[in-house]
């Protein structure tokens, strides 16, 4: 397969790496000479110099008989223009970018084949921030993914000393949760993965991958790690992308605070949002930490 990356940053480094090592004829598109030297001395790729979104830049990289377009620059401009002029110009049949500003993600109309013909969008921001909100609505999960556009969800999370799962045989579980409709589809014990039945017993620290819907994942997972109390109150450290985004999830449901070390981000994280209290300053400071934990109770949340 014919691919061409634009953008020789972390991101578009990773891509191609995994790629290149799938006998795919890569070409990556930069800016930058020193990043591109780095890659084409490093793997079997193409590179090229200029700006990615530039017709002829992509056409002396091998836009006409190009296969698939990834866009990972860091301008979300860029790399949208980039699909529309693949697209347009060179018919590129596959156009993926990374478009990482909100503001663009929630107007679905734009991503049409008739404006802006993208065909997967990438955020990894909001991916790592839903992931978050996720671990925090369901404490004690290790991991929460969706699956069938939310219809399902599957949660890993460890058994402890006190889970009513404990020296249970799989099919004694639905009389403990009241017919509760799930499935334990994996099993790690100790390093292994163990492909359960029935008559498998959990044991403790066995880590659970179970699948169910999103309305019965919680009473699974009251019965697996017993909560001695709710969270109530989250403090986020930093108040970039992803903090921001992860406050505004979340300030509705719980008592938040950011606390973000630059002054002009931290200013903009508290007009940005309506409920959380944003602090300047920094989060590795244990002295601040203790200052803000002790004082939790004098202040409320605006």
């Amino acid at each position: 397969m014919k691919i061409i990356i634009l953008g020789a940053g972390q991101v578009g480094t990773s891509v191609a790496k995994n790629l290149v090592s799938e006998a795919n004829d890569i070409t990556v598109i930069d800016t930058n000479q020193k990043s591109l030297q780095i890659l084409g001395e490093r793997y079997d790729l193409q590179t090229v110099l200029g700006h990615g979104s530039n017709p002829s830049i992509l056409k002396k990289a091998g836009a006409d008989d190009a296969d698939m377009i990834i866009a990972v620059t860091n301008s979300d401009e860029v790399n949208m223009i980039a699909c529309q002029v693949a697209y347009t110009i060179f018919h590129t049949p596959t156009k993926i970018a990374r478009v990482r500003n909100i503001d663009y993600l929630t107007h679905n109309a734009l991503f049409t084949q008739e404006a802006l013909p993208i065909d997967v969008l990438i955020n990894p921001e909001q991916l790592v921030t839903e992931y978050i909100e996720h671990l925090i609505s369901f404490p004690g999960a290790l991991q929460v993914l969706d699956f069938a556009d939310g219809k399902a969800q599957m949660v890993a999370v460890k058994v402890t000393a006190n889970s009513t799962f404990l020296n249970k045989k799989i099919n004694e579980l639905p009389d403990h949760l009241n017919k509760t409709d799930f499935r334990i589809v994996t099993i790690f014990r100790e390093g292994e993965g163990i492909i359960p039945d029935g008559q498998t017993i959990i044991q403790e620290e066995d880590e659970l991958f179970i699948i169910a819907a999103p309305k019965n994942i919680r009473a699974i997972l009251k019965s697996i790690i017993p909560l001695n109390r709710p969270v109530k109150r989250i403090m986020i450290a930093g108040g970039g992308n992803i903090g921001l985004n992860l406050a505004k999830l979340l300030e509705e449901q719980y008592q938040v605070k950011v606390i973000e070390i630059d002054a002009n981000q931290a200013r903009l994280a508290s007009e940005s949002l309506k409920h959380a209290l944003v602090l300047h300053g920094d989060s590795t400071d244990g002295e601040l930490l203790l200052e803000k934990t002790l004082m939790r109770q004098i202040f409320s949340v605006h």
